[in-house]
């Protein structure tokens, strides 16, 4: 039989008890995700006609078209369940939109059995959007209470003086489970007519941004504001770099300043939708310097990522690895979007 010193016995107690402790003492997280997913063309099979929806990609089926509705609905559900579900346990908190056609679609998307029983409340506004399409807010009823919401006009005019309409940004204020959060939905101008031609637009599009950002400062500088949208404009644009002051390292970020997560994904090439042969990311989620401290007492910023799970990926064709689209070539693929969605985890200790 083989003795142990005594010693070592009373090292190898304190170890154990010294482990026990740490067991016993370990902190303990609540998680919640905020998402933003363009979801490509989600317009009704109904003409409106004081909207240019004939155009849609819905509308020029010639047959099927209620069918075609009906899975395109189930496929955006189907996706938004399982955003950040991995990490939260749940679907997302607060979801922002972009492309959707009317309050409609946006109900039967929140009625679709793979997110009823989550009960989300909706938030939208109709825009002057040439094409049709809004952007919207999708909540958790149970975990975050809207106190304001407002839509906010981008106002451009094209090389002839004529007024040039564009999607709306929306404002929303409320209270993640009684912490006070802000969020701005974006959809900036395409690139139609190429990246510098139109870029103009864009840069006033995130002036606007800048301004609905330094008004809630203005009331409170330590306001914890996600902005989040399809901004047609990378990390690196002037855009973000210049005109937001988007910062990709969080130690540069001062107390009003922006900070943008998504720019080290970008930095590694990887994108949230893809064109002839390149990755972009248009998709993006910018959050406020309040985000980023250590006091986990109140929600704070813990990582983002982008939801490019393979069953939304194109295996096969021209496109193989480019996002899985729902409509291409003038009819409906069985896909999802051209566009992966973006996400943040915020996270808050349990005390």
């Amino acid at each position: 039989m083989i003795k142990t010193p005594f010693n070592i016995t009373i090292v190898l107690f304190f170890v154990v008890f010294i482990s026990r402790i740490d067991a016993q003492t370990k902190r303990k997280f609540k998680v919640h995700t905020i998402a933003f997913y363009n979801v490509e063309n989600l317009f009704d099979t109904i003409n409106d006609p004081n909207k240019y929806d004939e155009a849609s990609p819905m509308m020029e089926l010639k047959t099927g078209r209620s069918e075609v509705y009906t899975k395109k609905v189930q496929n955006m559900a189907s996706v938004i369940a399982k955003i950040g579900a991995k990490t939260s346990k749940n679907t997302p908190a607060v979801i922002g939109l972009s492309e959707v056609e009317n309050r409609t679609v946006i109900e039967d998307l929140a009625n679709d059995s793979a997110l009823l029983k989550k009960d989300y409340g909706i938030i939208h506004f109709e825009s002057p959007d040439e094409r049709g399409i809004d952007v919207a807010l999708l909540y958790q009823k149970a975990l975050f209470t809207p106190v304001s919401s407002s839509s906010h006009e981008l106002q451009l005019r094209d090389n002839d003086g004529d007024r040039d309409y564009t999607r709306d940004q929306l404002l929303v204020s409320g209270y993640l489970e009684g912490d006070l959060i802000h969020l701005i939905v974006n959809h900036w101008p395409s690139r139609s007519g190429g990246e510098a031609k139109s870029r103009s637009k864009r840069e006033a599009a995130a002036a606007l941004n800048k301004r609905l950002i330094d008004s809630l400062q203005s009331i409170d500088p330590y306001a914890k504001i996600f902005s989040m949208g399809d901004l047609n404009d990378n990390p690196n644009n002037t855009s973000l770099k210049k005109i937001l002051k988007a910062k990709g390292d969080k130690t540069r970020v001062g107390l009003k300043g922006i900070y943008n997560p998504m720019e080290s994904f970008f930095k590694k090439g990887l994108g949230s939708n893809a064109y002839r042969d390149a990755w972009s990311l248009f998709d993006q989620i910018l959050i406020t310097k309040p985000l980023l401290d250590d006091d986990y007492s109140s929600f704070r910023f813990y990582k983002a990522g982008i939801f490019n799970a393979q069953f939304l990926i194109t295996k096969k064709g021209q496109f193989k690895g480019y996002p899985f689209r729902s409509f291409s070539w003038g009819g409906f693929t069985g896909g999802y979007s051209d566009h992966f969605p973006v996400y943040v985890h915020v996270i808050k200790e349990i005390k």
